[in-house]
């Protein structure tokens, strides 16, 4: 790998941008490239944010030999398809999550990382977050006890939105559950692990979309109150309790700011501000996995990514949670 990692972005929209911009902060990071198949687009892109390359197709892109590693954040129907032949070309990846639709998408793609001998991770920034390692960190260490409680919950309202668009159409696998009930289950998945037992229900818009989701993730000796959707806002903060005190971090947890620890009815708040908006984190360290030669990360390996989607597979076929393209 040189000095300097060579970035190609695929997927132009909101959270390419926000990307973009934490990425200008790695200061071994080169944004050498960014591709739609749109090329006034990519052209747009590329001028706003100063990237040397624009491509008008996906291929053109995957076929620059400078570029070293793709970020792709189009809408997750495609997140598969463009893995695998970014992967083929030689790339290393980081998708955005979900990384598949479904289990059967994520074991194609860790197939084709593992064939290929590239790196790839999917883009579940929440995991390398400052303050929710740090959290991990200590329920791992049992400085709260066992955990016995998790509440985690992400909602906002979206039903104003086009229902042509990724957030709330069915044929781009649109609705609450893969876009950020994937979240709350993240945080149950990494505290707790997998579960003995899911309870769920969802409701559903007309069209077909799923757009609201309540969980009960069960384990031993603890059960997680987990919630998505796009019907109203929710306060989106996080509570970890254990036999000895409570862990918050507060709204909007996913891209905690800090936390607050309350023990013996005591409570301390930890400020950790994070560089850019978050994203730097796992940017940091998709680079450090390439300097040491590592194919998947430790901290969110290809056996998290299975592990994740297959939670949510079990969610969508209690609910008959289904995507056209799927039938």
């Amino acid at each position: 790998m040189s000095e300097n990692v060579r970035w190609g972005i695929i997927g132009l929209g909101n959270i390419a941008r926000n990307f973009v911009k934490d990425l200008a902060l790695v200061k071994e990071a080169q944004i050498y490239a960014a591709a739609s198949r749109n090329l006034e687009k990519a052209k747009g892109f590329t001028e706003e944010y100063n990237i040397p390359n624009a491509f008008g197709s996906y291929k053109e892109l995957l076929e620059c030999k400078e570029v070293d590693v793709v970020y792709i954040a189009t809408p997750h129907t495609s997140h598969c398809e463009l893995s695998i032949m970014a992967m083929e070309h030689g790339k290393h990846v980081l998708c955005e999550k979900p990384m598949g639709i479904n289990r059967a998408e994520v074991e194609k793609m860790i197939a084709a990382a593992q064939e290929n001998k590239v790196f790839l991770m999917e883009a579940l920034w929440s995991r390398f977050n400052p303050s929710i390692r740090k959290v991990k960190q200590m329920v791992d260490s049992g400085d709260i006890g066992p955990l016995a409680y998790l509440h985690a919950d992400f909602a906002f309202y979206a039903l104003d939105r086009d229902f042509e668009g990724r957030v709330l159409n069915p044929k781009l696998a649109g609705g609450s559950l893969l876009d950020i009930g994937i979240y709350p289950i993240f945080l149950s998945y990494l505290l707790l692990g997998k579960p003995d037992q899911i309870l769920s229900t969802s409701n559903f818009h007309d069209n077909g979309a799923e757009v609201q989701t309540s969980m009960i993730f069960k384990y031993p000796n603890a059960q997680a109150i987990l919630y998505s959707g796009f019907t109203s806002r929710s306060e989106m903060k996080a509570e970890i309790s254990g036999e000895k005190g409570t862990i918050y971090i507060p709204p909007r947890w996913h891209e905690a700011q800090g936390y607050t620890v309350e023990i013996n009815g005591e409570k301390e708040e930890f400020s950790m501000p994070t560089t850019g908006r978050g994203y730097f984190y796992e940017i940091k360290e998709v680079h450090a996995c390439l300097d040491q030669g590592k194919l998947e990360s430790s901290l969110w390996s290809h056996r998290n990514s299975l592990d994740l989607i297959t939670l949510m597979d079990t969610v969508r076929k209690q609910n008959g949670i289904a995507f056209p393209f799927e039938e």
